[in-house]
């Protein structure tokens, strides 16, 4: 079990029980971007030619994709009419300050899929750096776009994209609660889960095929693990007390979750197909909120034992706890990187709660938003951005921010709160 302080985030097992939810984010996202980055790369999104007579506008959303992403800056691409086969007057474009251009096309083939084509050009040197081209189902065609944007991405900074990975979140509408899984700009949502009691801490596999999550449909908090393709679950942790706050090892075989069987909230792993557990670490105070580093070896987790919360570090293999988090006297939330360089987690300053950012390597901290109700960050699989859930205008909405704050993106659900994002993996 977690603290029982309503100070404790919402996504705690009793704090979400007793706050209300509005609608659930039924319709699809408005991504809102705000801000600039010190070294945005200006780039001209030309319209896919046939895109006027498609489901979906791919132009705009490979340029929301890439200006979301902090790292591009949209230019105007002009009037001309491109494709994938055009050699454009790189002049023009020049002189608008663009140093990349993207063209393409959309064309409805004849068994009814969409042949989706696009070719990158380098405005300053004036040369074709390739394109490729994706035929696929209606339905696919969101897919097809985020795939451009992926190796839009990859080319041109060396990193891969994530535009093309999911997100999952929680609504609450009534009494009936859902775990949506939607595409990284939060649209096209799709219900994975719907029951008519709390559902809470949803956890993506390392496989992204999996979803771990705590149900209170016996009345208790109880760990299920989630089949996304099929449906199916499994009952993982059901055990005297609760049985809270799963989080995946990196090699899929294993879940850290929070028990409190011999009283106090305390640190287990289980076996993902369930058994059982083996207690971590020996602790009079509430320890909960686990997180496998990247390499498998520790464990992050919030406790209390030092008279506040605080972040601290476990060696899965046994040793000495470490305390992580010094600056502040109340943090919790903890989310590690892909690549293990940075710990984002929730800070309450002056009784406003504030994502951060620490560098490990370093300790150095920063606060990166201005928001006051921030909650359960998750990094992008490229280590990139965050995702984090946060009150706006006295609603909760999803929100992206790139590492050091300057460009955030807000998903906005039309008619519904959502919280409790997580950032699934790479697919493929």
């Amino acid at each position: 079990m977690n603290f029982a302080s309503g100070h404790w985030r919402r996504r705690q097992i009793m704090g979400l029980a007793a706050a209300g939810f509005a609608a659930p984010a039924l319709a699809q996202f408005r991504v809102e971007v705000t801000g600039v980055g010190l070294t945005q790369l200006p780039i001209a999104v030309a319209p896919f030619r046939g895109e006027g007579q498609a489901p979906q506008r791919i132009a705009a959303i490979v340029q929301a994709d890439l200006e979301r992403s902090g790292q591009f800056r949209p230019v105007d691409a002009g009037a001309a009419a491109l494709d994938e086969t055009s050699r454009p007057d790189i002049a023009p474009l020049r002189q608008r300050g663009a140093d990349a251009l993207v063209v393409g096309s959309i064309t409805r083939l004849a068994d009814g899929r969409w042949d989706v084509r696009f070719r990158l050009w380098d405005v300053v040197k004036g040369i074709d750096l390739g394109g490729q081209s994706y035929a696929v189902t209606p339905g696919d065609l969101r897919l097809a776009a985020h795939r451009v944007s992926d190796l839009i991405y990859e080319k041109l900074t060396g990193e891969r994209g994530v535009f093309s990975t999911r997100i999952a979140y929680v609504t609450r509408a009534g009494n009936r609660f859902n775990i949506w899984v939607a595409d990284a700009d939060g649209e096209n949502a799709q219900s994975a889960l719907a029951s008519p009691e709390p559902i809470i801490s949803p956890a993506w596999s390392a496989t992204g095929t999996q979803l771990a999550y705590v149900s209170f449909e016996s009345r208790k908090p109880v760990v299920y693990v989630h089949d996304v393709a099929t449906g199916r679950r499994r009952l993982v942790a059901n055990f005297r007390g609760s049985n809270s706050a799963p989080a995946w090892a990196p090699d899929g075989r294993t879940l850290a979750v929070t028990l409190s069987r011999e009283g106090g909230s305390q640190l287990y792993t289980i076996d993902a197909s369930g058994g059982e557990p083996r207690r971590l670490i020996e602790s009079g105070g509430i320890d909960t909120e686990p997180v496998y580093a990247p390499d498998g070896r520790s464990i992050y987790f919030v406790s209390d034992r030092g008279g506040a919360p605080q972040i601290y570090r476990l060696p899965v293999g046994g040793g000495a706890v470490e305390r992580v988090t010094f600056t502040g006297s109340y943090n919790i939330s903890p989310a590690i990187s892909r690549d293990g360089r940075w710990l984002a987690y929730i800070s309450r300053v002056g009784g406003a709660f504030k994502l951060h950012v620490m560098e490990m390597a370093s300790g150095t901290t920063t606060a990166i938003t201005d928001t006051t109700g921030d909650e359960s960050p998750s990094f992008a699989p490229n280590s990139r951005l965050i995702v984090y859930a946060a009150r706006q205008g006295g609603r909760e909405a999803l929100m992206t921010t790139t590492l050091d704050g300057r460009i955030k993106a807000r998903l906005a659900g039309q008619g519904g709160d959502i919280r409790e994002p997580d950032w699934g993996p790479f697919q493929g």
